[in-house]
This record gives C-alpha cells, sequence and structure tokens, in this order.
C-alpha cells in the first residue's frame, strides 16, 4: 500500500513595525539564523531566506500538522525577542502583526528561490513583484 505524498510551499513575508530600517547589514545574518532556526523548530525547512531593511522573505516547505499562523507568530516572536535581549536597541524592535502568505508551486520554486535571494537588488533597480511585497489587507492577514 502507497503512503500519502504531501510537499507543500508556501512564501512568507513580513515587514517591521512601521517599516521601519531595522534590518541592518550588522543585525542581519544574526536574524536570520535566528528565523531559520525557529522555522527549523517547527520543523519548517527554510528554502530561501533574505529580505530588505524593513522586511523578510522566507520560502518554506511547510508540515500540515503545524498552522502557518502559529508557526509565523513563534518565529516573529522569536526574533524580536533575539533582537531586544541580545542585540538591545535604544528602541524596543517589534514586527507589524501582519504577514503574507503565499503558496507556491514545486515548479515555481527556483523562480521564487532567485526572487528571495535577489532581494535587495530587487529593490534597488525597481524589479520587485508588487504582490510579493505590499501590506495591504487585500494580500495579508492578521495574527
Amino acid at each position: 500500500m502507497r503512503a500519502n505524498k504531501l510537499r507543500l510551499y508556501v512564501h512568507v513575508v513580513w515587514t517591521t513595525w512601521d517599516r521601519e530600517p531595522w534590518i541592518t547589514p550588522g543585525v542581519e545574518r544574526r536574524l536570520y539564523r535566528v528565523i531559520e532556526a525557529e522555522f527549523l523548530d517547527c520543523e519548517y525547512t527554510v528554502l530561501a531566506l533574505n529580505g530588505g531593511i524593513d522586511h523578510a522573505h522566507a520560502l518554506t516547505e511547510i508540515v500540515v500538522t503545524q498552522r502557518i499562523c502559529d508557526v509565523i507568530k513563534q518565529v516573529k516572536g522569536a526574533s524580536s525577542r533575539f533582537v531586544n535581549a541580545v542585540l538591545k536597541p535604544t528602541i524596543p524592535f517589534r514586527w507589524q502583526p501582519n504577514y503574507g502568505a503565499f503558496t507556491v508551486g514545486e515548479y515555481e520554486l527556483d523562480v521564487v528561490k532567485a526572487y528571495i535571494q535577489q532581494q535587495k537588488r530587487h529593490h534597488a533597480d525597481g524589479t520587485i513583484i508588487p504582490v510579493y511585497e505590499e501590506s495591504t489587507e487585500e494580500f495579508f492577514c492578521e495574527e
């Protein structure tokens, strides 16, 4: 008898509070390590992780036993605690409560992965994909 096979992918994007420029080169690497560790703790495989000075993108393979909203809440909470406890900014760091989560087909993985890996270039030269960047209610849901 054959077993079920589920391979589900999601592109998640979330922003800093008021789009403040918190994710500087000095913070980025350490912050992304914490974010990736939290996704892994939730059994989500991270395929790509990057962003800009005021937002983060992640492409993950998800597991159906955990709700996306719970995983994103954990990732955002742990990364906020890390910044505030370890990096100790003068103003408390926090993420916006909203996020976007977009399903990605298996044949689109390479395109979305490349898009995330080239975030800084896309923002610098104006080649962003608006649906993946805007934080309007039309595309985003609240925790």
